[in-house]
């Protein structure tokens, strides 16, 4: 290995971010146990943020973005991992404050790293990515807290960005029947291709007025909006009902009111997969390769480009332009 191939993002004295492919070379790359040959990463929302000014993910500069990352190992000094391992890394700090996967190599530490489970390829595992991560990870949670087809609708909220759609296609899979909720209409036959029984706007699930409580319209929920609109879904969880939620595009604030959780004894459940324990991620990625795996639907999520078209689709991801997962071969 000499030169390689990688997506830097630098801030200038003026606060300005510029991202562009340059050439690295392995003393560009952190000190870490695991030299690792990147095969392919992944597009999702916490990359965009990485290229924009002021964002609060990002402490030194330069940066490589790409949270995501499956390859082979090309060196090691962990004795869990050998030269010629499978192998997937995703979150902890990796594209955000420690050289990600938007390059064809990445130096990683072997406590972030994950064996390649039997039963997916090292593609399979970038369109899951962190989104599809986080998906299984909301289900296993919800599934946790006692959630079973049979309790009724569960609700999937921003259904058309990675989580929304990944959790459709589990969710589908495992026998649920699925309400989508979307700003993007025009989409409606591709979530119903994925699994969703019916699709509704997010006006449906806020109107803009909250109440205590309001009528019962589903068993669960999978949330990685947040904000008012998470209010307005724990007012209209059934009974014992739960939510898991993984992100905040929606906001921060969440004006509920403490009636849902003692009348009808409702659950809000936190997604966490950046630090989630390496127990409990070796457990989502094995049923990612079996009781989750969605094969059927790679295709319709999957879309594929390169490198150097990385800078324009993280533009697109930003402005809520991108369904389902884009992957990045190397």
């Amino acid at each position: 290995m000499s030169e390689f191939q990688a997506l830097k993002v630098d801030k200038t004295n003026n606060g300005e971010v510029s991202a562009q492919i340059e050439y690295l070379s392995k003393s560009d790359l952190p000190e870490s146990d695991v030299l690792i040959k990147v095969h392919y990463s992944s597009v999702n929302y916490k990359d965009g943020m990485v290229t924009t000014p002021n964002n609060a993910l990002v402490k030194n500069y330069p940066i490589v973005p790409g949270i995501d990352l499956s390859g082979e190992v090309v060196e090691s000094n962990d004795s869990r991992f050998t030269v010629g391992d499978l192998v997937i890394a995703t979150s902890y700090e990796i594209g955000v404050n420690h050289h990600g996967g938007y390059s064809e190599y990445a130096s990683i530490p072997g406590d972030w790293v994950v064996p390649l489970p039997d039963g997916i390829s090292l593609e399979e595992a970038m369109i899951y990515g962190t989104a599809g991560f986080t998906a299984a990870l909301s289900v296993h949670r919800l599934e946790e807290a006692g959630l079973t087809p049979e309790h009724g609708k569960v609700l999937v909220t921003g259904s058309t960005g990675g989580v929304g759609s990944m959790s459709i296609a589990m969710l589908s899979k495992r026998g649920y029947t699925i309400e989508a909720s979307t700003g993007s209409t025009e989409h409606t036959q591709f979530l119903k291709e994925l699994g969703a029984e019916s699709v509704i706007t997010r006006e449906d699930v806020y109107d803009g007025k909250l109440k205590p409580l309001q009528s019962e319209r589903w068993a669960a929920a999978v949330d990685p909006v947040g904000g008012e609109q998470l209010a307005s879904i724990l007012s209209q969880l059934n009974y014992n009902g739960a939510v898991a939620v993984s992100g905040l595009t929606g906001g921060t604030k969440i004006p509920a009111q403490v009636y849902p959780f003692i009348l009808r004894g409702i659950s809000l459940i936190g997604i966490d997969s950046v630090y989630c324990p390496m127990s409990t991620r070796k457990k989502i990625w094995h049923r990612l390769a079996n009781d989750l795996k969605t094969t059927d639907a790679f295709e319709q999520l999957k879309s594929e480009i390169t490198l150097k078209d990385v800078p324009d689709t993280l533009n697109d991801i930003l402005k809520g332009q991108t369904r389902g997962r884009t992957i990045i071969k190397m």
